[in-house]
């Protein structure tokens, strides 16, 4: 009796140890993530537009309709990464997002930034050299630390109507995005 208590209690911790590592090791194994998604508009070091999304189309991130959107790509081994440019007028927000989808950093244009997004991205271990004076930046560059060298940045806008989308895609085009050159 003992015995087989101890084979049923043996049974069902293995079996709590095998499901825990099965569902710990699932986003690890994932294939067809936010991650990959992005990988595939070649949005390294560049910004990419992405297309509106129209009804009853398909919509593979979830984004919504009536915003306007950028996405980018750094890998911060290659140096400090940075977003810069000019914004229109109206609501806009970009998120720091690492490359299993956890934000390490958001704002919106309502704290304070107006519409000029000068944006550095650090390590760890660049922010010690930032820290110990050892990097240059620009005057007036905020500074946000990620978790992780792999992050992608998104960048929100609202145009208050649709016939101003356009020119609000057009204004996200422009934005810079890339490694600072000479940060290593």
């Amino acid at each position: 009796m003992i015995r087989t208590l101890l084979w049923l209690v043996g049974g069902v911790l293995l079996g709590g140890v095998i499901h825990l590592i099965v569902i710990l090791m699932l986003p690890m194994l994932a294939t067809n993530d936010v991650w990959t998604k992005i990988s595939a508009l070649d949005a390294r070091n560049k910004v990419v537009v992405l297309p509106a999304v129209l009804p009853g189309t398909p919509n593979p991130l979830h984004l919504d309709p009536g915003l306007a959107y950028a996405v980018c790509q750094v890998d911060l081994s290659q140096g400090p990464g940075v977003l810069t440019g000019t914004l229109p007028d109206g609501f806009w927000s970009l998120a720091v997002f690492t490359r299993a989808g956890i934000i390490a950093y958001s704002t919106t244009n309502r704290d304070g930034i107006g519409r000029t997004l000068d944006l550095g991205i650090f390590n760890a271990a660049q922010t010690r050299l930032l820290a110990e004076q050892q990097i240059d930046i620009s005057e007036g560059l905020l500074i946000v630390e990620a978790p992780a060298d792999d992050i992608f940045i998104l960048v929100r806008l609202a145009p208050p109507h649709p016939t101003t989308r356009p020119r609000f895609e057009a204004a996200l085009s422009q934005l810079a995005c890339g490694n600072i050159q000479g940060a290593n």
